[in-house]
C-alpha cells in the first residue's frame, strides 16, 4: 500500500519551537510526530510513503533518507512554491495508481490505518474522510429569538456536537483527475469539486485518540499522554 505524507508546512501555530525546526521533526516523547506515523504506516502494512515537504526540507529529507531505517521506502516530492493541502497531489499523479492513504504529518492517532483503507476500498468511494467526535461547551447562555426580536428559546451553557476532520483520508486515484498539476488546491476545495461532480464521498467515524499537534498547548498535550498511548500507536510499541 501506498501513503502521501503532508510535511510542508511552516507550523507558524507552533512558533517559536519552529523558527529553526519542521513540524514534522518535533519530538513527541523520544521520536519526532512523523517518524511516529511512518512506524505506523510499517506497522500496518504500507510499503511506500511519498512526504510533500516545502519548509526547511532538507532537514526532513536528511534525518529519515531513503526510510530503510525505518522499513518503509520514502520518496519526497518538493513544493517550489505552496500548492496547499490538496495541491501536491499533482505532482505525485504519475506514482499514485491504486488507492491511497493520505495523513497530515501532525497528527497523532491510534485510528488503525489498513482498517481505514479496507473500508474505503470495501465503499467504492473515490474519497473517504476519517472524522472525530468534538464537543464545543459554550460558556453563556444561547438565546433565540424570532424576526420580530421575541425570545422564543434560552439554553444555558450548551454543549454541540460536531464530527470534525481528522487529517487522515483515503483516494481512489481517480481523485487525481480532479487535481491540477501545479496548481493551488487545498483539502475543502477538492472536497467540494467532488460533491459537486456527483462523486461518492465517505465517512468513517474514529471514537478513540486523535491529536493535531498544530497548536503549542495540544503539543504540549502529546507529550504528557505520549508515555499511555505509545503502546496502542505501533506494533508492540516498537
Amino acid at each position: 500500500m501506498k501513503a502521501v505524507i503532508l510535511a510542508g508546512g511552516k507550523g507558524r501555530r507552533l512558533e517559536p519551537y519552529t523558527t529553526i525546526i519542521p513540524k514534522p521533526l518535533m519530538p513527541v516523547g523520544e521520536r519526532p510526530i512523523l517518524e511516529i506515523i511512518l512506524r505506523q504506516m510499517r506497522d500496518h502494512g504500507f510499503t511506500d510513503a511519498y512526504i510533500a515537504v516545502g519548509y526547511l526540507p532538507e532537514l526532513i529529507m536528511t534525518f529519515f533518507g531513503d526510510g530503510s531505517r525505518l522499513g518503509i521506502r520514502l520518496t519526497y516530492s518538493r513544493e517550489e512554491t505552496p500548492l496547499g493541502t490538496a495541491g501536491c497531489l499533482g505532482l505525485l499523479a504519475d506514482r499514485l495508481d491504486e488507492p491511497f492513504l493520505m495523513v497530515n504529518g501532525d497528527v497523532l492517532t491510534t485510528l488503525p490505518f489498513s482498517d481505514f483503507m479496507r473500508y474505503h476500498t470495501e465503499n467504492g468511494a473515490i474519497a473517504t474522510i476519517a472524522l472525530n467526535r468534538r464537543d464545543i461547551h459554550i460558556d453563556f447562555g444561547v438565546v433565540d429569538t424570532d424576526a420580530a426580536g421575541t425570545i422564543v428559546g434560552y439554553t444555558e451553557k450548551p454543549r454541540i456536537a460536531h464530527l470534525v476532520s481528522m487529517g487522515v483520508y483515503a483516494f481512489d486515484p481517480d481523485v487525481l483527475g480532479y487535481v491540477e498539476n501545479s496548481v493551488y488546491l487545498d483539502f475543502p476545495d477538492l472536497i467540494r469539486k467532488l460533491l459537486a461532480a456527483g462523486e461518492t464521498v465517505k465517512a468513517y467515524v474514529f471514537d478513540g485518540y486523535w491529536l493535531d499537534i498544530g497548536r503549542v498547548d495540544d503539543y504540549q498535550r502529546a507529550n504528557s499522554e505520549i508515555d499511555r498511548i505509545y503502546p496502542a500507536l505501533t506494533t508492540g510499541g516498537r
